[in-house]
């Protein structure tokens, strides 16, 4: 198989552009919450984080102090959803 028969195969896998079901229930329930809940869970973590190591339990502050990207990552996740929507006929 060639390179352009891999992108002609490619190009007309989903010429709709629709998400599948699972991607359009996450939407649905992630758009209820509020964008600033992930950036409170962020700061959270951080906080904990800095408890934990002052407490010199530094195994456990370096595992909850990863959660912030994540938190904030989710957060960036949700207000794309809250603006874009589920499948908006911009293509």
């Amino acid at each position: 198989m060639d390179a352009n028969e891999l992108k002609r195969k490619a190009d007309s896998y989903n010429p709709e552009k629709k998400e599948g079901p699972v991607a359009a229930a996450i939407e649905e329930y992630t758009a209820r919450i509020p964008s600033d809940m992930y950036l409170w869970a962020a700061l959270g973590s951080m906080a904990i984080s800095a408890t934990l190591k002052v407490m010199r339990k530094d195994e456990e502050a370096l595992f909850v102090g990863q959660w912030a990207p994540s938190f904030l990552l989710l957060g960036v996740y949700n207000k794309l959803v809250k603006q874009l929507g589920k499948d908006k006929d911009r293509y």
